[in-house]
């Protein structure tokens, strides 16, 4: 009898940070080593969110809170649905949690039940699926096609319902492709979902902030307010407040499913830290014009990335809206040779060469469910994008 959980054989460690890890590995070896594959901006925090947090050390901020957060960070988060996207959330609807991952869990795991279906278009974030899978559930990717943008079209989110189906995720933006879905996209995928309305929607908007070229982004329940009851809305501080590393995620949801996710978090890992917790309060109502100065950067970030990799023998790479990532295609390198020998079978074996032969480390698509492209992160100086993508341009030339 093995002593680990079988539970644990459902899923996989996230690829992401195995592969982050990697890089860090060899760059700490000393090889020259250039990292496109976190998910993590390389902006600092704003000055006035630290300097929040040190004031709540300072004024003894230090103690347990409410599971679900403070109710000030709770009514600030109320308050931003309703600036941001018209979203009408009492605080007692919201929860504040360690991260948006663990929103997404409790969301899960408070209820599904064996078998029941989760619908998930892809390329999407590696830990979906298996936060489902971890719950009991059965995660029921739908591929998204790159001439569609990547983008569910209602069609295919009809097909996927079943009676089994009780949840559908979206993430707009959506990493990893930074596909973006403005409300006249969202429109009929909203009119299936009120033909079936066993089906609960989670809607990811962790990267709602970064958006470009006035692109304006929109979701679900502000769309459709009728699926108000049966629609988690989750975001965070983590993307547009340069954060990620306070883990602090937070949701709007009816209350009965709130408090559902209140009491797991109460026997897991109880109220989010106090400290992170008046640092995030601080940046939902501070200033927020840091917001656009840090999407005029990635912006330009991301064209130079666009235009360089579409300069590359076999890649194909698509100009997004959003987030801080590209999703190039490189299924024309299929069936080539490395200098060294390696053949190119897979999209894990071209991320793999380029790492091994050139120190750029991406994270292949076959982690996000999605063969025959790669994920790119541009949230890194441009310094640093410029020499990274000669390489790729340079390993691209290379293969034969």
């Amino acid at each position: 009898m093995s002593f680990i959980a079988d539970r644990l054989n459902k899923i996989s460690p996230s690829q992401t940070i195995a592969i982050t890890a990697k890089a860090s590995a060899l760059k700490a070896a000393g090889r020259d080593i250039i990292s496109l594959s976190a998910g993590e901006p390389d902006f600092d925090t704003p000055t006035n969110i630290k300097a929040a947090a040190i004031r709540a050390i300072e004024t003894g901020q230090t103690k347990y809170t409410d599971v679900a957060g403070t109710p000030a960070l709770r009514a600030a988060v109320a308050e931003r649905f309703r600036l941001d996207s018209g979203l009408d959330y009492k605080p007692e609807e919201i929860i504040v949690s360690t991260g948006g991952k663990q929103v997404i869990y409790n969301a899960m795991v408070s209820t599904i039940n064996k078998g029941d279906e989760a619908i998930i278009p892809a390329p999407c974030w590696v830990s979906y699926p298996d936060i489902v899978a971890l719950a009991d559930g059965v995660p029921v990717v739908v591929p998204c096609l790159a001439e569609n943008s990547f983008k569910l079209t209602a069609t295919e989110l009809e097909a996927a319902i079943t009676p089994q189906t009780k949840w559908f995720f979206l993430n707009s933006p959506c990493n990893p492709t930074g596909a973006t879905y403005s409300a006249e996209d969202l429109r009929p995928l909203c009119d299936v979902l009120l033909r079936h309305p066993d089906v609960w929607i989670f809607t990811d908007d962790i990267y709602a902030k970064l958006v470009y070229d006035g692109f304006k982004p929109a979701t679900i329940v502000e769309v459709e307010p009728k699926l108000r009851n049966r629609t988690v809305t989750m975001s965070g501080v983590s993307k547009a407040y340069a954060m990620t590393g306070w883990r602090i995620g937070f949701s709007g949801a009816p209350v009965e499913l709130t408090r559902a996710m209140n009491k797991l978090q109460g026997q897991s890992t109880s109220n989010p830290c106090s400290i992170a917790q008046a640092a995030a309060l601080e940046a939902l109502t501070g200033p927020q014009d840091f917001i656009g100065t840090m999407c005029e950067t990635y912006r330009g970030r991301r064209d130079l990335v666009v235009s360089m990799l579409n300069q590359a023998s076999g890649l194909k790479c698509a100009r997004p809206e959003g987030a801080f990532y590209v999703f190039p295609s490189m299924a024309e390198c299929f069936g080539k040779k490395t200098t060294s020998g390696k053949v190119i079978d897979t999209d894990e074996a071209f991320v793999t060469a380029l790492l091994d032969e050139e120190g750029v480390a991406a994270v292949h698509g076959s982690a996000f469910m999605f063969a025959g492209h790669f994920r790119v992160s541009y949230a890194t100086d441009t310094e640093s994008l410029k020499e990274a993508c000669t390489r790729i341009q340079r390993f691209c030339a290379s293969l034969r």
